[in-house]
């Protein structure tokens, strides 16, 4: 590790990400490391670099590898390339962690890409276009041969179109989710704690910024996470199936049978009635009201299972198949493996401790995942 660092520079942008990543300002990271915030500042500025023992005490505080800090200077992403649900609600450091965090997601990414052949990206970019939410999302299906049909499995379906699929940290439960694109690859990142149901919610709702918003150079703001939930309702519950499904007046037992169909929560199918007017207002309100006595406002009772990466299981496969394992992974983007794991579905232990894999292939997606790792001798 020495001898690497010794032909390496220290990085000032990797203590910047790193920090950030930890949600500490440089007056924090100055309390719990006994380093000055003159020399924070300096270190992060690249006026000048930390003593051997600085870098020892600074990887000890921000939980990375010293070897973390002189891998190349690393582009972080800027708030305005990301589309957050509830912006105005985020505090400027809880934003700067989670774009951090997403940051070592793309960087995981590249190291995947560099032995993988992942598909690549087939999400048409229509905001110039002006279309509307729906007719988004009809193109969308349209684009991707889905029918009408309900999506069996949202994340698969992402993946399968060239979207990265990554999980947040349980330090930024307070973020639903957001979505960017980085040099031409469609990125999602999704909070894993939310129930099934609210997890392909989300994952809908970041695919429509995706799709309607990639050229902003804004973030949404108010107008566009409205549109951004109606291509979500959209998508997820075709305006053609939900009136098929003869769900005009329906009652709220009725709403929790139907739901199951489409894999959604019980409000947001209740909403969508209302948006196709197959609920009157009053309807609606009393459908809610309902609903919401009954705790689905908060939770869905007998859910679906969370979905999880069916590329990133194949990935850890095609390793363990090599004689690797998920430890490479973080060996080489210069993490550790609980680091590594916090974005990855929570795959790393299934994936190291054996075991079938207990997630349901999706049939029709064909991830064409074709590894060029050597095998080692």
């Amino acid at each position: 590790m020495e001898s690497s660092q010794s032909s390496e520079s220290f990085c000032a942008s990797r203590l910047s990400l790193a920090r950030k990543r930890r949600g500490l300002s440089i007056a924090a990271l100055s309390r719990t490391s006994g380093i000055s915030t003159r020399s924070l500042t300096n270190y992060e500025g690249g006026h000048a670099p930390p003593s051997p023992d600085a870098v020892r005490r600074l990887a000890e505080n921000l939980g990375f590898p010293q070897a973390f800090f002189f891998a190349g200077e690393i582009d972080e992403i800027t708030p305005e390339s990301a589309s957050f649900r509830a912006l105005s609600k985020m505090s400027a450091p809880r934003r700067d962690e989670a774009t951090s965090a997403g940051r070592l997601a793309i960087e995981i990414n590249d190291w995947i890409e560099q032995r993988f052949t992942l598909p690549t990206a087939d999400v048409p970019r229509l905001e110039r276009i002006g279309q509307g939410p729906a007719a988004a999302a009809t193109v969308v299906r349209e684009r991707w041969q889905l029918g009408e049909q309900p999506i069996s499995n949202m994340v698969h379906m992402l993946e399968a179109h060239g979207v990265r699929v990554f999980t947040l940290p349980a330090v930024l439960e307070i973020v639903d989710g957001f979505s960017l694109w980085w040099e031409g690859t469609p990125y999602v990142f999704l909070n894993p704690r939310k129930s099934g149901e609210r997890g392909r919610f989300d994952a809908a709702h970041e695919l429509g910024h995706l799709v309607m918003h990639a050229d902003s150079d804004l973030p949404a703001g108010r107008e566009g996470e409205a549109d951004a939930n109606r291509f979500a309702a959209s998508i997820l519950m075709p305006e053609a199936s939900v009136r098929a499904a003869g769900l005009q007046h329906a009652t709220v037992d009725r709403i929790l049978d139907a739901k199951r169909r489409w894999s959604v929560a019980a409000m947001a199918l209740t909403h969508r009635l209302h948006e196709l007017e197959l609920l009157t207002d009053w309807e609606y309100q009393s459908r809610c009201r309902q609903l919401s006595q009954r705790g689905y406002r908060s939770q869905e009772h007998g859910g679906i299972q969370r979905e999880s990466s069916q590329l990133l299981g194949k990935v850890f496969r095609s390793l363990r198949a090599n004689d690797r394992s998920p430890q490479d992974i973080a060996d080489g983007v210069r993490i550790t493996l609980d680091e590594l794991n916090a974005f990855v579905f929570g795959l790393v232990p299934t994936s190291v401790e054996g075991g079938s894999d207990r997630r349901a292939p999706i049939k029709s997606a064909d991830l064409r995942l074709v590894p060029t790792l050597p095998q080692r001798g």
